[in-house]
């Protein structure tokens, strides 16, 4: 699995990185970045909450 976040559409509410802190933070910018890819195994489950959490549909998961 890779994710990555449309930059346009985050708003660095901090969500994914509340959920899955071992795959995404926020940056300097204000913008969540992807700290890990591809996302290992272990982290895959919450990554995906991440990505359905998130208010703004930024995450983006490919398979």
């Amino acid at each position: 699995m890779e994710v990555k976040i449309i930059e346009d559409e985050c708003t660095a509410c901090g969500i994914c990185e509340d959920v899955c802190p071992e795959v995404f933070e926020l940056g300097e910018e204000d913008v969540a970045i992807v700290k890990i890819n591809p996302v290992p195994e272990e982290y895959q489950e919450a990554c995906r909450e991440a990505a359905d959490e998130c208010a703004s549909e930024a995450i983006v998961i490919s398979e």
